[in-house]
């Protein structure tokens, strides 16, 4: 009995002691380490994002292409080059001769054949009025000289056939052959591009393109990056809207949309580019930075801070730009501070220890 007490009495000590030590534990709160920002107000743009290409201007509204292929009008041997890849040219200058020793050998034989037949005819002009010479003889001779004029001009044209001009003021993008080489008819030997005259087509989304108008502002980035904002401090080029294509190509689901580049924009043809084009515009809206909203359940949410805590509120999201996104709620106001890095499995309520 006296053992059974003392056991007793002993569970009795240890479950006081043990409720005693509960009782003074602190209650455990949550403190989690964060970055924050505020809900600003702003102007945001709508845009509709593409990718194209750079290329030279095509002829449009009365103006010739900003490039060309230039090609061999005859065949030949191609026998001396007076350009290089890089060069800049000027329209009407002779980039390359093709041989000239067969059509020279021509034009020589024409010459001589040009002077014996002005001297024919010069001796029975100076007989007609002395001798009355017959007429028929008269009209052959002048007929003489003046087949043999046609053939020299015939000769002459041919040779200058062979003397390849720019057709138009640019820089000699590539050159295709080299000397000696042989060239057939219509062979592409070189192309110039007008550099200062280039445009990027766009293939936009079928269904965006009802959206796009002439003139409008797009905004170019190089290659594959999309265009940034200027809060990002992003550069990019800036173009205007020249052309919409009437119909949608059946390959991709795309509309063709040209826009004319700044003569100085640096980019060159065939460079792949990124665009975007403004196509709305809502001025003094809240927005905040886009890492601050979360997604729990299908809502979007933001963590409000409000002294050393912070609780999450339900809210609607709207155009994104950048960095900032729309958004918009009853309790909502310019200035308040929200949490941007740690918004992410932030409980719904907790302490905050905000990093400066």
């Amino acid at each position: 009995m006296k053992f059974a007490l003392k056991m007793a009495l002993l569970f009795t000590g240890l479950a006081w002691g043990n409720a005693t030590v509960l009782a003074e534990e602190p209650e455990f709160v949550t403190n989690v380490t964060v970055l924050t920002g505020s809900i600003i107000k702003t102007t945001l743009h709508g845009y509709v994002m593409a990718y194209g290409m750079v290329e030279p201007q095509p002829e449009m509204q009365g103006k010739p292409a900003a490039s060309s292929k230039i090609a061999t009008p005859v065949m030949g041997i191609l026998a001396q080059i007076h350009c290089e890849e890089g060069q800049a040219v000027k329209k009407g200058e002779v980039l390359f001769e093709l041989d000239t020793r067969g059509i020279d050998a021509l034009t020589a034989k024409a010459e001589v054949a040009v002077e014996f037949a002005q001297k024919n005819f010069a001796r029975k002009q100076q007989l007609n009025t002395t001798d009355n010479v017959p007429r028929k003889l008269y009209d052959e001779a002048e007929q003489l000289l003046q087949t043999a004029r046609k053939e020299l001009l015939s000769t002459q044209t041919q040779r200058e056939l062979l003397r390849i001009k720019a057709p138009l003021s640019g820089v000699v993008a590539v050159i295709h052959f080299k000397v000696g080489e042989a060239v057939g008819l219509n062979t592409v030997l070189a192309e110039v591009i007008n550099l200062k005259r280039l445009d990027v087509a766009i293939r936009v989304p079928s269904q965006e393109a009802m959206r796009i108008h002439l003139q409008q502002l797009v905004e170019i980035g190089s290659g594959a990056i999309p265009v940034k904002n200027s809060r990002e401090q992003a550069v990019k080029q800036r173009g205007v809207v020249t052309f919409i294509a009437a119909q949608v190509d059946p390959l991709n689901d795309t509309v063709l949309v040209r826009a004319a580049l700044n003569p100085d924009s640096g980019l060159r043809a065939g460079q792949f580019v990124s665009a975007r084009l403004r196509v709305e515009e809502r001025s003094a809206r809240l927005a905040v930075p886009i890492e601050s909203v979360v997604n729990k359940d299908g809502v979007s949410m933001i963590a409000v801070v409000e002294g050393d805590s912070a609780k999450q509120i339900a809210i609607k999201t709207g155009l994104r730009e950048g960095a900032l996104i729309e958004v918009a709620g009853d309790t909502l106001r310019e200035g308040m501070t929200v949490v941007t890095q740690g918004a992410y499995g932030l409980p719904t309520e907790t302490r905050i220890r905000v990093l400066k």
